[in-house]
């Protein structure tokens, strides 16, 4: 009975801009605070996206205002600081779900699949996670490393079914075999419905036997404070053979490692993460390395002949690029609506645009990079940009930390294409800018004329927007439990900031025209005889 009332109170557009006011006042409520309350909020107004939409253009109204006031304007959802703009980027995430799956969904995953099949093909350092094959320079194995590819076939947990051929590589670990070999065998099935890896384990069956595969046995090769992880050649695994993956037996230690647990990346690739083996005893801790003594030996005079000259590296970047660079072209086109179809630009991404051109006149702003900003940081780079970077948001994928680097190239280069501002390219420059330097004028005036584009069509009505609001709140009526995110709320922020909520209620003069203060007082003793 409690949270219903105080769903009641949320209900309540005077009461509720008066709690996110408040809440936004207090020094104690951080920025992790107001993205919380801006997702419980959107939760609890699922099934009334029409009101979630009138509070919306509320915060809007007054983060704009604020910031013109402090000449802060450009920066807005720039930062994601406040309730507004964390509440903006919900608000979009739910609307353009449908447009998602009906449009941009498929690009997305063709240009991950790109890159993942790009990068696989090449070596990739099991601890460090740098490959061969990158955008990412800073992720680049810059060794000269000796290999093959070998192509074996993989029998899986049911030997009735026909084998299954798989590329695999010589210098692959066993854990990064296992994987290719799982992908192979299950890649019409989602990924969280596989045998986890953890649970298999790769039998090879040769002249000798019968012999399962390890990352680390009495084959690891030790070199003194490191400890070298097994591959398929140490295994002298050749070319057509045959391997089982069999279920697990026992415990097995390497493979719940925690460089299997995404541990060992950081955003910096000169600190290394590498994994210790007794790490209880640190006079006698070993560093665990694939292919490379990460971080080391760079400056050995022995390695120093045995590493390339930058101009390779940009070699290999640009051949990586050409790769993928349809696949990134594609997905591009489709958010920036190259077509130009009228269909393909979702009503609420207009209505926002014409809200934010609406508060430009209204707040006396005549420089349209400031509403270019306002777009260009609410939709391409809080809603785009995000989803390229986290694909697993939205597919039942494993993203590895190799793929990861070059998606997160992938999504600086839309962030660039969306910046008004013309960076100066030097020899200094990073080479992710220097890697897409020619495209991003044409990505640039994509996202201009897209714009353009969108200001010139119709304004979509109240009407309109409010009948797309109500069948998507129709639609995922109870997609979230409701109750769970009001209860979050009241335990967790009202109780928090009790007094200054009430104070606030009884001061505010519609706030006591409709007796808020009471209710709000109604909701705390319904409450605390629930917990009696």
């Amino acid at each position: 009975m409690g949270l219903q009332q105080f769903g009641s109170l949320i209900n309540n557009k005077t009461f509720l801009l008066l709690f996110i006011r408040t809440l936004e006042s207090q020094s104690s409520f951080t920025i992790k605070d107001k993205s919380n309350v801006a997702s419980l909020l959107i939760v609890v107004l699922q099934s009334k996206m029409d009101y979630a939409t009138d509070i919306l253009k509320v915060l809007l109204a007054d983060l704009i205002e604020k910031g013109v006031d402090q000449d802060r304007a450009r920066l807005l959802m720039r930062r994601n600081e406040s309730v507004a703009e964390k509440f903006v980027s919900n608000w979009l995430s739910f609307l353009l779900h449908s447009y998602l799956q009906e449009s941009a969904a498929a690009p997305l995953y063709r240009l991950f699949r790109a890159i993942k099949i790009h990068v696989e093909r090449g070596p990739v350092d099991a601890v460090t996670a740098d490959a061969r094959y990158s955008l990412n320079e800073g992720k680049l194995i810059r060794e000269i490393l000796e290999y093959e590819t070998l192509n074996i076939y993989a029998i899986g947990l049911d030997p009735a079914k026909d084998p299954v051929e798989v590329k695999v590589l010589s210098i692959d670990t066993i854990m990064q075999a296992k994987e290719k070999i799982m992908d192979a065998l299950y890649k019409n099935v989602p990924y969280s419905q596989r045998p986890s890896p953890d649970t298999v384990e790769l039998e090879w069956k040769n002249t000798s036997g019968r012999l399962t595969l390890q990352d680390e046995n009495d084959y690891t090769k030790g070199d003194g404070e490191w400890k070298r992880l097994n591959t398929l050649s140490v295994y002298e695994i050749r070319n057509g053979a045959s391997i089982t993956l069999i279920n697990k037996q026992g415990c097995n230690s390497t493979l719940t490692h925690p460089r299997y647990m995404n541990s060992h990346v950081t955003s910096s690739p000169s600190r290394s993460m590498s994994p210790m083996l007794g790490q209880g005893d640190s006079e006698n801790s070993v560093k665990v390395c694939h292919l490379v003594k990460h971080g080391d030996n760079d400056n050995q005079e022995g390695d120093r002949g045995n590493r390339m000259v930058s101009e390779i590296f940009l070699t290999r970047l640009l051949y990586t690029k050409g790769a993928l660079q349809k696949f990134v072209d594609e997905l591009f086109a489709t958010i920036l609506n190259v077509r130009r179809e009228a269909a393909n630009v979702p009503l609420p991404i207009k209505y926002l645009f014409d809200y934010f051109d609406d508060q430009a006149k209204e707040n006396g702003i005549t420089n349209p990079e400031v509403v270019h900003a306002w777009k260009s940081n609410s939709l391409p780079l809080r809603f785009w940009v995000n989803l390229i970077k986290n694909p697993d948001v939205i597919f039942d994928i494993h993203k590895s930390d190799a793929v990861d680097a070059c998606l997160s190239i992938i999504g600086q280069t839309l962030m660039d294409s969306c910046s008004v501002s013309e960076h100066q390219l030097t020899k200094e420059s990073p080479s992710s800018k220097l890697l897409y330097a020619k495209d991003i004028p044409n990505y640039k005036k994509l996202v201009a004329e897209y714009y353009t584009e969108i200001q010139r069509r119709p304004a979509v009505s109240d009407q309109e927007m409010n009948r797309v609001l109500g069948d998507h709140s129709t639609k995922h009526k109870y997609d979230f439990h409701e109750q769970t995110a009001l209860n979050e709320l009241y335990y967790t922020y009202v109780r928090k900031y009790r007094e200054i909520i009430l104070s606030g209620l009884e001061s505010d003069e519609f706030a006591q025209k409709n007796k808020l203060s009471f209710k709000f007082e109604q909701v705390e003793h319904l409450m605390n005889e629930t917990n009696v």
